[in-house]
Formats: structure tokens, C-alpha cells, sequence
């Protein structure tokens, strides 16, 4: 059994080497992520889509399978949303945070405005739509 020590351990040294690993590749800077989605520069998007690559792979070699079944109703409008919000602010949720500890001050809003999405979602949530949680974290 693994302690929490050695976990934790584990998960620090993970984060710093893909946080180095992603602002080296240029994912933590607004003006790359931006050539990459007007296709001005395919070198980040094939960095992507290789990771895509090598974590299908992962999954074949571990026998991961996804259990099929209906989609939820959240998926569709929440992947055009977390498209458009990483198109106009230069990062998904985890972007701002190498945006922020490289010095680039102006990711702080969009950690907020993540941060306002995430309790106007709940709030939406439980209020009109009653979606199932299930495991979106919604």
C-alpha cells in the first residue's frame, strides 16, 4: 500500500514535468495557442494530437474501455463552451496556471472568469436544468 507521502510526492513531480513539458511547446502563451487555432502554425496541434496519440495507445495497451452508453446532456453545449473560452482566452482551465506562474499577470482573469463559469454553472444547474451530476463535476 502506498502512503500518502509517496502519493502526493508522485503527483507534485507529475504536475511540475507536464507544466514544464506544456510551456515548452507553448501551450501557456496566448500568441501560439492563437496561430494554432487559426491554423497559422501546426507544430502545437500535432504536440496535441500526438498526445491524443499516445494516450490512445495507453489506454489500448491497459485494456481501458468506456462503458457505452447514452451521452450525457451537458457534453455537447459544454465541449462548445470550453472550445470557445480556450479560443478567446488563450487557455483550458489548467493553461492560466503556467500562464500565471510564468509571469503573465492577465491569465488571473481568466482563472477568475473559469472560477465564475464553474458557480454560474452549479447555480444553472440546479435551477433550471437538473441534469445528472454523474461524474462531469458539474
Amino acid at each position: 500500500m502506498r502512503t500518502r507521502g509517496a502519493i502526493l510526492l508522485a503527483n507534485i513531480i507529475t504536475g511540475l514535468t507536464l507544466g514544464y513539458t506544456v510551456s515548452n511547446i507553448g501551450f501557456g502563451d496566448y500568441t501560439e495557442l492563437n496561430r494554432m487555432f487559426t491554423f497559422q502554425d501546426l507544430r502545437m496541434l500535432l504536440s496535441f494530437a500526438g498526445a491524443v496519440v499516445i494516450i490512445v495507445c495507453a489506454f489500448a495497451l491497459l485494456r481501458v474501455r468506456r462503458t457505452p452508453g447514452r451521452i450525457h446532456a451537458g457534453v455537447i453545449p459544454g465541449a462548445v463552451l470550453f472550445g470557445t473560452g480556450w479560443a478567446i482566452s488563450g487557455g483550458c482551465p489548467a493553461i492560466p496556471i503556467v500562464q500565471v506562474a510564468s509571469g503573465y499577470l492577465p491569465a488571473l482573469v481568466t482563472i477568475l472568469g473559469v472560477t465564475v463559469g464553474i458557480r454560474l454553472c452549479r447555480w444553472a444547474n440546479a435551477r433550471y436544468f437538473h441534469l445528472d451530476r454523474g461524474s462531469c463535476g458539474l
